[in-house]
């Protein structure tokens, strides 16, 4: 989640870890990044005039402007579409929802062109430079979201071959998962390249016949399992939960080795499977120093997997705009979203 360094789907994505993506931009390129995808966004570039203010200031009415970052994947999607229509219908705030990257949206932080992440995967690196070491950004909280990221089958192939399950069992099926992008190998399909994966040191440090191979998306990953599932044919790929595809398709994980504190301190040398993160929300200081609504309502939301899996699925699934998923799920769960407002029942 979804989808990417170390974690982050998807999870280093730390697992993000990141969650899977790889270890950073550089410096320059960084900036030039979220100048162009800010800019494509909002219609000016980082330090133009009119670029933007922080949630905490001015804007419309008492609220303000209120900038929200929206990962590339959905069940992110999910959880900033249920927060901007709450902070616009209920807090009347003027909300900007911003596509970035993981990394890119963190550099916002300090310009006041991002507000608030809120599905984020570990990422220890990023709150090191960003919390600890720049001090423009701050934790805000978890969001209730259990994020696990893994390699997985799909149903049939599990069934056929149940011990595939097993990483030691791996280098048997690499022949069967030989692709034309994997060579010799066999393919592991990993999702966006800026995903926070371990996949790489991992095939290298258990030594497994496998090439990671990035499908570009957590759509195209999706895509691979369900025909896979559909057409009987194999594929073994990284994948993450919380995800609304598990309500349609019963994915099978892989065991790998367990993980234990400190087995990924070294992102070169992991040889153990993904933590379960628990995942939070980082916004900026500025925006949390300001105290307004629309923090306040980043920092007390909360939900289940099950609440964004619903909200992911009404997205991804039915075809509905963010906005209308988002209207739907809290017009069913309007006690949920009245306590993150402070209201009592």
């Amino acid at each position: 989640m979804a989808g990417i360094g170390n974690t982050g789907p998807h999870p280093q994505r730390q697992p993000h870890p990141q969650r899977w993506r790889p270890a950073g931009l550089a410096a320059l390129a960084g900036l030039s990044a979220l100048a162009l995808a800010l800019g494509g966004c909002s219609g000016a570039k980082v330090g133009e005039a009119g670029a933007g203010s922080s949630g905490g200031g001015a804007g419309a009415g008492k609220c303000g402007s209120f900038n929200l970052a929206v990962n590339p994947w959905v069940g992110y999607e999910a959880n900033a579409a249920v927060i901007a229509y709450v902070a616009k219908k209920d807090l009347g705030c003027e909300v900007t929802k911003k596509d970035l990257k993981e990394e890119v949206a963190w550099q916002g932080f300090g310009t006041g062109e991002v507000d608030a992440i809120v599905e984020n995967w570990g990422h220890a690196d990023l709150k090191k430079k960003y919390v600890e070491q720049q001090q423009t950004a701050v934790a805000a909280g978890e969001t209730g979201n259990k994020g696990v990221i893994g390699w997985y089958v799909p149903p049939w192939l599990a069934q056929k071959y149940p011990d595939i399950t097993k990483w030691q069992n791996l280098n048997k099926y690499a022949d069967q998962l030989k692709t034309s992008e994997s060579g010799d190998k066999g393919q592991l399909l990993d999702g966006d390249p800026s995903f926070v994966t371990n996949d790489g040191a991992l095939v290298k440090n258990l030594n497994l016949d496998f090439k990671v191979v990035y499908s570009g998306s957590e759509a195209a990953l999706i895509q691979a399992f369900r025909q896979a599932e559909a057409k009987k044919t194999p594929v073994i790929g990284y994948f993450y939960e919380p995800q609304w595809l598990f309500s349609e398709l019963k994915l099978v994980k892989v065991e790998l080795p367990e993980y234990k504190a400190g087995c990924d301190d070294d992102p070169e040398k992991v040889a153990c499977d993904y933590p379960v993160y628990a995942l939070d929300k980082i916004v900026s200081k500025k925006f949390a120093d300001a105290d307004g609504p629309a923090y306040r309502l980043v920092k007390n939301f909360n939900w289940s997997n099950e609440d964004q899996n619903l909200v992911a699925k009404y997205i991804a699934q039915d075809k509905m705009s963010p906005e209308d998923a988002a209207a739907k799920w809290v017009g069913a769960n309007r006690a949920k979203v009245d306590a993150w407002l402070g209201k009592k029942g």
